[in-house]
């Protein structure tokens, strides 16, 4: 019984030494130092997006106003207001905030300059072809649902998407296999600010929400553009907007 009793004993002191070092391992205490609720863009190389750094597409004259560092957006006409410059490899900090319950919105990423001069010549309402990084209210839901329409091929949580150009979406995906649908439902509604991050290198997109990552795509072509906000029918505001340029 002896024995038995001091083996035992060295077991257990034995177990709770590996547990020890398990809770204080380098590799551990690298992941939860990973974690963090939103990206330093105040580090090096971080700037802020202002008035001057946009130009006109398609817009009304009245669509975008700046107030106090908030750009604010009417919603109307559907279109698009983008960077003065084209991005490559970039990563991107954009808070926004729908005004209204339904609210439409998105982020399109290097949307092709072929486009963009296509609405400008053309001057009417209407997106260019790139990536969409979604911006949609919770309530784009029941007002599909009112209108009988189906509702399993969209998400309110940051969906990414191409339109008109190449991308393999992340799983999980929308039905039809075009959409990266996000992996948490992360997004607050409206009337709140959420916090999207963007990282954007080498043809491969991804997008955090609030603080974790969630969707995005690879094989993305082309790998370069202009970056858009959008408006798409309903008043949105946007702060923080910041860019890094990236190698």
């Amino acid at each position: 019984m002896k024995r038995f009793f001091i083996t035992t004993s060295i077991l257990l002191l034995t177990a709770g030494l590996c547990q020890a070092q398990e809770k204080s391992s380098p590799s551990t205490a690298t992941n939860t130092a990973a974690i963090r609720a939103f990206i330093d863009d105040e580090a090096p190389g971080w700037r802020s997006l202002v008035a001057a750094d946009f130009a006109k597409v398609n817009s009304a004259d009245d669509t975008w106003s700046w107030m106090n560092g908030v750009l604010h957006c009417t919603g109307q006409p559907i279109s698009v207001m983008r960077t003065a410059k084209e991005f490559g490899n970039f990563e991107m900090v954009v808070e926004w905030m729908h005004e209204k319950s339904a609210g439409n919105s998105g982020v399109f990423v290097w949307a092709t300059p072929a486009s963009i001069d296509k609405l400008t010549v053309a001057g009417k309402p209407g997106l260019p072809d790139g990536i969409e990084v979604q911006i949609l209210d919770h309530g784009y839901t029941d007002l599909m649902k009112a209108k009988g329409a189906k509702t399993d091929w969209f998400g309110t949580d940051g969906d990414v998407f191409p339109v008109r150009v190449k991308m393999t979406p992340f799983p999980p995906l929308s039905p039809n296999g075009t959409r990266s649908f996000p992996r948490k439902l992360l997004s607050k509604g409206y009337g709140e600010w959420n916090h999207y991050y963007i990282r954007a290198i080498n043809g491969e997109l991804r997008l955090w929400v609030n603080g974790e990552e969630v969707s995005g795509g690879t094989a993305i072509d082309p790998a370069r553009g202009y970056l858009c906000v959008e408006s798409e029918g309903s008043p949105i505001q946007f702060r923080k907007l910041r860019v890094r340029e990236l190698p």
